[in-house]
This record gives structure tokens, sequence and C-alpha cells, in this order.
């Protein structure tokens, strides 16, 4: 039991310095990279010391990943009772190997996050083909000496206190008693040997001997210390799975749970290096991550340069453009709401006999409305993508999700350089679906997610309700106006989503949960406006609404069921003259249309169109493994899983089938070359200034 004990308090102090010799790396990481910190940051000491905090929390997962095997085998030999000399050696040898390996991380992240802003991730495996091209860059570039040494003198710091540690442990096991400098002792007996004869050697391979043989096998421990090595390995073990885990809630931690602030350093300064490089590669092997081939790179890119009659601007994208407006730039507030799985077939607007949407119906008969418009897919992550950033959906690809976070420029990121003040306000944990990370990466300012509501709000797994969520953001909205500077603020719904949380004191006219809870959602879109309409600020903002993606509603008559993506768009605010708009368009089609209403100039580089100025002819979208494009008259379905295609006659009450003519072979061209060029675009990460990232 007492030998258990002992190798339990080295495998513990083992953990400690590997986070303390970590915690230093991110002391050398910090004074290397801060130069790229705003001014007022480094004032900022709160935000500094949390960015640390972080990092001790993201090196703790790592640090309790490596101790995971130890901690099961020091358990089973403890309950055995029997030590070997070669298990600490092996204990050693594995601290010493795992610990190698993150120290190269740490070191190799300084000049990596320097050249790239970005942290260590799974690109250097570009690089694993070209060993002898990368070994020249590395000790050609001087600057690198630097980082080279410490990678070896952490190393060899930390492999000398292993060894040390080893010996004094299996002393302790053995019961002999410890010797420091073991090596040198040995070398100082071997010199006394030769010099006074056999009996003095003799008696120092006794010692030696000693030194180094196990004890003898002893009897098996009583029942009543396995059993408490037992209840000592489930307490360590679940300490150590909870660290592993990183946090308590149903999502283990992600990179993204490391953004805390707008300053990328102070958020990046969080992330262990070893853990981005696993996660980014892990990430990769994901079964989404594969391309989509349609259709040749080149050709899908010329067709849509055709299309949306772009030129390209070098060095940025072949589908951008410098949109330059007349006039002076309209600093109206804009709050966007995304509605939770609004299917437009849920809307009385729409044809819905039940009256669940009185209060949507209102807005949609008094505002800017669209009538055919459609979500880029069937998922919320989706939604957001296409709707802030205009890139359309590649089927059940998540764009957002990911440990290397990408940079895109879209209507946050526009309206944030222009000097608008950015929130987003969801229900759920800000880890999910990446989103805390990938937004203030790209364009906002606050995130505010279920971290920050209180937890007795909470009614499930996806958070607060939609009656929390407007009361919430509403006075945080009033204080931003105050500042006399305009505000975008995005608010993401989660009601209309299974499972179907009703309050008990909602009074529904219908008696199914998934059309009261439709109805729930729209009151609480009513009762916002009601308060919203008492706001000073609101005359001066434009309100838009739209469905994050549609659902299920009604019978399906396609491979791709209408309901899934058709939903609404409502835009209604200073200026905009009431309407409802008979041609198609989609959630890519949000941020330029919003842009140009505003009167900010840009450099667009998305696949948006400017509904103002511009029309399309069909719209394409997408919904897990299948891709539809549509029009007015006939629907092109594509699963290119089974390499299956299907088309639909739209002009009588239900869709039929039918067969390819030219309108069809239009509709697959127009699909096919949107969503590979969106490939192409995607792949190569381009951002409007240029840079790759």
């Amino acid at each position: 039991m007492k030998n258990y004990l002992r190798v339990l308090t080295y495998l513990v102090s083992v953990h400690l310095i590997a986070l303390l010799m970590m915690s230093v790396f991110r002391v050398l990481f910090f004074v290397a990279v801060c130069h790229d910190l705003e001014p007022q940051a480094l004032d900022q000491w709160g935000l500094i010391a949390k960015g640390f905090a972080h990092g001790l929390w993201f090196d703790n997962v790592i640090a309790c990943y490596i101790l995971a095997l130890p901690l099961v085998a020091s358990a089973v030999m403890g309950a055995i009772g029997r030590w070997k000399r070669w298990m600490v050696n092996a204990l050693g040898g594995w601290f010493g190997t795992m610990y190698t390996l993150v120290f190269m991380a740490e070191a190799t992240n300084i000049p990596y996050y320097n050249y790239f802003s970005k942290p260590l991730n799974a690109s250097v495996w570009n690089w694993a083909e070209y060993a002898t091209t990368t070994a020249g860059m590395l000790f050609g570039e001087t600057s690198y000496y630097l980082y080279i040494f410490y990678f070896f003198a952490f190393t060899t710091a930390f492999i000398m206190l292993l060894r040390r540690m080893n010996r004094r442990l299996w002393c302790r096991l053995s019961g002999t008693p410890y010797v420091p400098f073991n090596t040198v002792w040995k070398r100082l007996k071997r010199r006394l040997t030769k010099r006074y004869g056999a009996a003095e050697a003799t008696e120092s391979q006794a010692a030696s001997a000693h030194m180094t043989a196990a004890p003898q096998p002893a009897s098996a421990p009583r029942w009543v210390e396995r059993g408490v090595i037992a209840v000592c390995f489930v307490a360590t073990g679940l300490l150590c799975f909870l660290g592993i885990r990183g946090r308590f809630g149903y999502n283990p931690i992600k990179v993204s749970a490391a953004y805390f602030c707008s300053y990328p350093v102070l958020n990046n300064m969080g992330i262990n290096p070893m853990f981005s490089f696993l996660a980014t590669s892990l990430d990769e092997l994901r079964p989404e991550r594969q391309r989509l081939t349609l259709m040749d790179d080149s050709a899908a890119v010329c067709q849509v340069q055709q299309l949306l009659g772009r030129q390209g601007i070098e060095g940025i994208s072949p589908i951008a453009r410098r949109v330059t407006p007349e006039g002076p730039i309209k600093r109206h507030n804009v709050v966007l709401v995304l509605m939770e799985s609004m299917s437009a077939r849920l809307m009385g607007a729409f044809g819905n006999t039940q009256n669940l949407t009185p209060n949507l119906d209102s807005l949609y008969n008094s505002s800017l409305s669209f009538a055919n418009f459609y979500s880029a897919g069937n998922h919320t992550n989706h939604g957001l993508y296409a709707t802030l950033y205009s890139f359309p959906s590649i089927m059940y690809r998540n764009a957002m999700k990911g440990s290397d976070i990408p940079v895109y420029s879209g209507l946050p990121t526009v309206l944030h350089d222009h000097g608008w003040q950015t929130l987003f306000f969801m229900t759920h944990e800000g880890q999910y679906d990446n989103m805390n990370g990938f937004f203030r990466t790209n364009g906002y300012d606050e995130v505010y997610a279920q971290e920050n509501y209180p937890s007795d709000r909470v009614v499930n797994s996806f958070g607060v309700p939609d009656d929390f969520l407007f009361t919430y953001a509403l006075p945080v909205l009033r204080q931003r106006a105050a500042t006399g500077k305009p505000f975008f603020a995005t608010l993401l719904t989660i009601s209309n989503h299974p499972p179907y949380c009703v309050p008990a004191d909602f009074k529904a006219r219908t008696h199914d949960p998934e059309t009261q809870i439709v109805e729930y959602a729209d009151a609480c879109i009513g009762n916002f406006m009601a308060a919203v309409e008492r706001e000073p600020w609101a005359k001066n903002t434009i309100f838009v609404f739209l469905g994050d993606h549609g659902k299920k509603v009604g019978t399906t008559h396609s491979e791709l069921p209408d309901c899934f993506n058709h939903i609404p768009l409502i835009i209604r605010g200073p200026g905009i003259t009431p309407e409802v708009r008979t041609d198609f368009a989609g959630q890519v089609d949000v941020a330029p249309t919003l842009l140009g209403m505003l009167n900010v100039p840009y450099v667009q580089n998305n696949f948006g169109v400017d509904l103002g100025r511009e029309r399309r002819p069909a719209i394409f979208y997408a919904a897990d493994k299948t891709i539809a494009a549509r029009d007015s008259s006939a629907l092109f379905v594509f699963n290119p899983d089974l390499d299956m295609e299907f088309c639909y006659d739209l002009r009588g009450e239900q869709p039929i089938k039918t067969v390819e003519n030219d309108h069809f072979r239009f509709l697959r061209n127009y699909c096919f070359s949107m969503l590979q060029c969106t490939e192409y675009v995607v792949g190569k990460r381009m951002t409007t200034d240029g840079q790759k990232k």
C-alpha cells in the first residue's frame, strides 16, 4: 500500500512539474508575440491573467492524457504488490518521450504563430514529406536557433529531473538508501576497485547488486489494502478523466473555449499547441472534410464569374469585387434574428391554416419580405455561415467547426471595420458548433452564451428559452446604443428545436407540442418587437428575421423536400419600402443586401448578391448528402454519394418527376459550378487582404 502511494506521489509530481514547464513556455510565447497586441491590451492585466489561466487549463488536458496510462499501470502493479526496476524505468520512459514531443510543439509554436498568426496545427504535415528541405529551413534561419535552444534546454532539464525522481522512487520501493549522483558514485567505486583489489571489487559488486535488485516477492496485499488502492484509483481516475474532458458540460473542451476576448493574441495564448495540433489532425480525418468534386475547378470558376458578373481581384480571389456605393455610409443599427427551424410552411403567409405565427405574419406583410427565399443547408451552422459570411453550405460539412479556425470577410467583419459594435447572442454553450471561437475570430466583439446566463434559467441541453434570450439581450443593446456608436447584433433562437420546452404559463391554441412550440417562438418575437418599439434607438435600426433552416412540415414530394430549405426573410427599418418579392434568393444574399442598404464600401469575396440591385436566375442549396437548384418551374436534385439525379416539374400543384432537358441542365450547371467554386475558394482560404489563412 505504501509503495502504491509512493508511485502515486511520483506521478502527481511529474504532472505538476510538466504543467510548470509548459507555463514557462507560455511566458516565453507571450514575450515573443506581445508586439502583436494592441497597446490598450497590454494595460489590461486581468485579461492577460485570464489568457494564462486558459493556457493552464488546456495544458492540464494534455498532461492528463499523458497521465492516464501510468495511472492504470500503477494501480495494476499496486494490486499485484510486486514492483520491478523495469516498471519504474518504463514510467520514466513514457513521460520522457511524451513530454519531449510536447516541448517540441511548445517551442515550434512560437515562431509558427509569429509567422502565421495561428497556433501550431495540422498544416505542418504538409512539410512532412520534404524532410531535407524542412530541416534546411529550420537550421538555415538563425532566428529559429533560440526556439531550438528552448526545446533542448527544457527537454534536457525535464529528463535529468525525471531520472533523479526515478532513482529516488526505486530506492524507496526497494528499501535501499538513496544516493545522489548515482552514476558518479559508481565510477568512484570502479576506480577504488582497480586500486585496492578484488576484495573491494566483491564488496562493490555486492553493493551494486543490492542497489539494483528488485525486492523479494512480497505476499499479496490484504483485501483491505487492495480496496484502498481501488478507491484511490477510482478517485484519481475520475479526476484524470475530468482533466481530459476539460469541463463538466456535455461537450468536452474544444479550441473554442480559449476564446474569451477581442484580442487574438490573448485568445491564442491559451491554446496548448499540442492540443491544437492533435485536434486539427483529427479534424482532417472527419468524413465531411473529404473534398466534393462535381466538375473541374477552373471551369467552375469561369462559370461563376460569368453568372455573378465578376472578374476577381488578383491576390484575393477569382470571385472578389470592390463595392463602392455612392454617398455616405448610413449608420443604422442592425438586429438580425435567426429563428430556429422556421420553415415557411409554418407561417400563415405561406398557406398554413393553424394560425401559428400571427406576429411573424404581421411582420412579413408590413416589411420587405421574400416569398422564395431558401436556406443554404439544413443545420444551424449552415444558416449562420451562409447568412453572415455568404458562403454556401457543402452538404453536411460544418465549415465553422474545427480547431484550425479559418478567417472570413463577411457582415460582422465589414461592419466591425467600419465602426459598428458587434454582438452575438445564443442560447446554448459557446462551444456548440465552435461558435465562440469562430465568431470571435470573424468579426464579433462580444459573444453571449449559456455561460453568461443564470443556471436556473437553463431548460434543456440547448440552454435558455427564447423569451429569456430576448429579455437578456434588450438591456445590453440599450447600453450599446447609449454609446452613440451603431451596433450589429445577431440573436440565434432555439426553442423550435426538440426537446420542446413549452412554458407551463404559455397559453397555446393548439394541442400538439410541435405546434405549440412554434406558437411560443412566434410570441417571443412579438414580445421582443413590442418592447423594442419603446426604445429610442429602434427608429434607427434595421430588423432582419429569417429561419436558420426549415424542418419537415406536412407530406414530402421529392428527394429534397421544399420545407427543409424554404424559409422566410423579413427586413424592416428606416427607408425600407414594404414589399413582397417573388424572385429567388438565399441566405448567401443577406450580407451583401444589408451592406448595400447601409451604403458600406468593402471588398466582397463571397457568393452573395445585393438583392436591392441584382437578381438571381435560380437558387441552389443543400441538405446533408443532397444538393439542389430550383426556380419557379423546375427542381434539380443530386445525390453525390449515389451519383443519382432527379428532375421535377413544379408547374402543377405538386412536384412531378420528369426527364432531363435544357432547363434542368442549366440548373445542374448553376448548382455544380457554385458549389465547386466554393470548394476552390474555401480551399484557398483567401481573405480580403489577400493573405492565405
